[in-house]
């Protein structure tokens, strides 16, 4: 290609102003490239604190780190971290159009949202006053003498087979009688999948946790007693087998009580209370005019 004129001047002045010319350029040319390097660094840099900027407005990662952690969902989780950050753009750009609609400034809305934010504080300030010792050792004493009852009674190691027919349970209690062992039979014939693969073995249960048939069966047996008949449940038919019967252990207060806690938070009459106890140590110590 065909110098113009002014390209062929520019070159020749570069090349006859000064011996360092050359050098000038270069130095020019790097310290541009560094200005632009030093950009982008710094660009990533932003993105690499920021999930996300909307229209300007950056939404930091560790926002998005706290929403996953709350969810209980796993925060490595690629498609989880994304669905994540768009529920935040999303929330970001709905606050961005209200703002920029005047919606925010109404005064119902700001209402609103003043009822919403109150309800949420409410919520906290009761959690804090509950564990920094609103829940009294009276409180965990009533609630533990209540589910104490619950504790009580007998506790059954037993075992089972269970199928379709009664004609089919009573061909294996037939074997089992004639010598067969308990055990290999239900792994075999038992068409319960939880417990065919241990033999039938069902743990040490309650009488309460099973369906009535089975449970009045089970508690008519002496230890080492199998069912002569096959008992009929929902589920089909069973042959029941009664290894050991021990007291229920209760277990000291101390070991339960964040269960007890739980269940405290469940019942309305005692937090309405505890939240008058609450509201009324605040305002004795408030001064209102």
């Amino acid at each position: 290609m065909r110098s113009t004129p002014l390209r062929s001047m520019r070159l020749h002045q570069m090349s006859h102003n000064s011996p360092f010319s050359l050098f000038n350029l270069y130095m020019h040319l790097t310290k541009k490239l560094i200005l632009v390097c030093s950009i982008g660094f710094i660009s990533t840099s932003v993105m690499a604190q920021n999930a996300a900027i909307v229209n300007g407005k950056p939404i930091p990662k560790a926002q998005l780190d706290r929403l996953i952690k709350n969810s209980g969902q796993s925060a490595t989780d690629p498609k989880i971290r994304e669905q994540g950050r768009e529920l935040l753009i999303t929330r970001e750009l709905i606050i961005q159009e209200s703002d920029k609609r005047g919606v925010s400034q109404k005064d119902d809305v700001k209402d609103q949202i003043e009822q919403a934010r109150l309800g949420v504080l409410v919520a906290a300030l009761f959690d804090d006053y509950i564990d920094k010792g609103g829940i009294t050792e009276e409180d965990y004493k009533t609630a533990y003498d209540s589910v104490k009852g619950q504790f009580g009674g007998k506790e059954y190691k037993v075992r089972h087979i269970l199928v379709e027919k009664e004609a089919d349970a009573k061909a294996l209690i037939a074997k089992i009688k004639a010598g067969a062992k308990f055990g290999d039979l239900a792994k075999t014939n038992s068409k319960d999948p939880g417990s065919a693969p241990e033999g039938g073995e069902l743990g040490w249960v309650s009488d309460k946790a099973l369906v009535p048939e089975f449970s009045k069966a089970m508690t008519s047996l002496q230890k080492g007693q199998m069912t002569d008949r096959p008992v009929k449940s929902q589920f089909g038919w069973h042959i029941i087998q009664l290894e050991d019967v021990r007291d229920v252990k209760i277990p000291p207060m101390a070991e339960i009580k964040e269960q007890l806690k739980s269940m405290l938070m469940q019942d309305q009459a005692w937090q309405k209370a505890k939240f008058s106890e609450m509201m009324k140590k605040i305002r004795e110590k408030a001064r209102i005019e």
